[in-house]
């Protein structure tokens, strides 16, 4: 991923893989809130006792999650493709139940910027399809269950908002949200980039993270 290798000047990142996601074994977390709580102890397990935590979509839940739960341990606060809650239309969840293969094809069709390059989307569908069998619907029904909109506002660390103009998965509408509630919160909705804003337009995400990094300095 590009910003792990474009902020390792800035800052010591870590990209965590849930159970059951990526080569991490176990069961993959029912609840944003379980998801949070394996973060906390993951953090334990490495000895760290305050981060800046972000993630993209689901991660985004979690990281609002974490901040709400672990308000001591966080620095700053990422937010990236995400919401403060996270509906998921119901034919998707009913087609990756019934018909994976259909199901990720509506997903990915929604996901992406309509002129990202074929390679791009071919690579992003291809990842998302390798997934391992009930991942992103055990995800989608754990962001579907997602919503603190009335506790949103409690969090007070320094927050950074990203969002893809044409994501039609976590419309700007929801980035917005999140920074009028969040006090003090910035919200950068970047041109010609849909759900996937950090891959889409690695570059000016990354910019846009490094900036608020060195501003916490």
């Amino acid at each position: 991923m590009h910003q792990l290798e474009g902020l390792a000047d800035v800052a010591r990142v870590i990209a965590v893989d849930l159970p059951g996601h990526g080569r991490s074994g176990g069961s993959i977390p029912k609840r944003i809130e379980d998801a949070a709580a394996i973060v906390a102890d993951f953090l334990d397990a490495l000895g760290i006792a305050r981060v800046v935590i972000g993630g993209h979509s689901m991660g985004g839940a979690i990281a609002q999650q974490f901040a709400l739960a672990y308000p001591e341990r966080v620095e700053g606060v990422i937010l990236v493709g995400t919401g403060a809650r996270l509906r998921v239309l119901p034919r998707l969840l009913e087609l990756l139940a019934s018909d994976y293969v259909k199901g990720v094809d509506l997903l990915m069709s929604l996901a992406v910027a309509a002129k990202a390059p074929a390679e791009l989307r071919a690579s992003l569908h291809r990842s998302t399809a390798d997934n391992g069998p009930g991942v992103v619907l055990g995800d989608l029904q754990a962001c579907d269950r997602f919503d603190v909109m009335s506790r949103i506002s409690t969090i007070d660390a320094p927050t950074l908002v990203i969002c893809g103009e044409e994501d039609q998965l976590t419309p700007s509408k929801y980035a917005r949200f999140l920074g009028e509630r969040i006090a003090g919160a910035s919200v950068a909705v970047i041109p010609g980039a849909g759900h996937y804003v950090q891959v889409e337009k690695a570059r000016e995400t990354t910019l846009a993270i490094r900036e608020f990094l060195v501003g916490l300095r």
